[in-house]
């Protein structure tokens, strides 16, 4: 067994990772990812743990660099999941390595955080995202990727636009990603990005949170948290959210689109029901069984939204992207251990 839980930098990783798991502007629920090389091993958060249990759980899988590389570079199938470059004595739990492993693994970066940033995400959801991101992102060693699905498809995208010297990657409808040669530095440049992107934000009238309960009473949902209401409170942020899905936790957790009613329509019921319901200016409702994820991503909509200008023309990922998202296995898994944790 390795002495990783003595290595200082290490433990700063942990650190800097419950850091930014609490912060919902940077990751929601089980979002984000961060990860250490050390030597030819890449330590890397496990798929569904949440970042900000980073320091009182086990969240971190080691993994073989090497190999990981030459399969994805064969178009070995194993490099999706990298669960059989997984170090296993090091894993007692078994934990399985992020869907974005062989990403963290391309790039040459001593520590890269992965993040969904919701001041990035409201540029990345643009039409015209890389255009709109120059003037901000002036001075910084960026690249723009265009969507593609989360893993190995992604990291592949990421390969193609990298050049020597960029430390920021912003991921088209995604999120952000940055490296550094330390946790303290890549936590800078994160917080860097995060301000030269920050937006106003939007007011919103204030859900009557009273009649919103009333309003579910007896029913299978009951009030999201107040940060989520403007969702339906909101006209313009309505507006928006009617247009679609427009990053992949959401369609993970919330299901695509958003499930809009009218304050007359009766609430769904049943097995089918969707995790979150947006009664047009009463409030946004959840089901009472949602596994814990659903929450974040109902706030985190209306955090992205309301950082939108209403101008702008948006890309909402297309049907067959959300399908793809859907059906995948590794994604499945992940809704499963979030299923685990309600």
């Amino acid at each position: 067994m390795s002495n990783i839980a003595e290595d200082q930098v290490y433990r700063t990783l942990l650190a800097h990772s419950a850091r930014i798991g609490a912060d919902p502007a940077l990751v929601q629920g089980a979002g984000g990812n961060t990860s250490l090389k050390r030597g030819d091993v890449l330590w890397v958060k496990a798929s569904g743990a949440w970042l900000a249990e980073a320091e009182r759980r086990a969240i971190m899988v080691p993994v073989r660099i090497a190999p990981l590389l030459a399969a994805l570079a064969a178009g070995d199938p194993r490099a999706e999941t990298a669960q059989a470059f997984v170090i296993s004595e090091e894993n007692p739990t078994g934990l399985r390595p992020s869907i974005e492993t062989t990403m963290h693994a391309v790039l040459p970066h001593r520590v890269v955080f992965h993040v969904h940033c919701v001041e990035t995400i409201a540029f990345a959801i643009r039409a015209d995202a890389e255009a709109a991101l120059a003037a901000p992102l002036a001075g910084l060693a960026w690249a723009f990727v265009p969507y593609v699905r989360p893993g190995a498809p992604l990291t592949r995208a990421i390969a193609a636009r990298l050049r020597p010297g960029t430390d920021i990657l912003v991921l088209g409808n995604h999120g952000l990603v940055v490296g550094a040669d330390d946790p303290a530095a890549a936590y800078a440049l994160l917080a860097r990005v995060a301000a030269r992107l920050r937006r106003p934000v939007r007011r919103a009238p204030v859900a009557d949170m009273a009649a919103l309960a009333r309003l579910a009473a007896g029913s299978a949902y009951a009030p999201a948290p107040v940060e989520a209401q403007a969702l339906a409170t909101d006209r313009t942020m309505l507006a928006l959210a009617r247009e679609g899905s427009f990053y992949p936790d959401h369609v993970i957790f919330l299901g695509p689109g958003v499930v809009e009613l009218a304050p007359d329509q009766p609430l769904p019921a049943g097995e089918g029901a969707p995790p979150m319901v947006v009664v047009a200016g009463r409030g946004v409702l959840l089901r009472r069984d949602a596994s814990p994820g659903v929450a974040p991503l109902a706030r985190c909509l209306a955090d992205v939204l309301a950082r939108v200008d209403p101008v702008w023309a948006l890309r909402p990922l297309r049907a067959e992207y959300e399908r793809e998202l859907l059906g995948w296995e590794a994604e499945q898994y992940r809704r499963t251990l979030a299923a685990s944790r309600a």
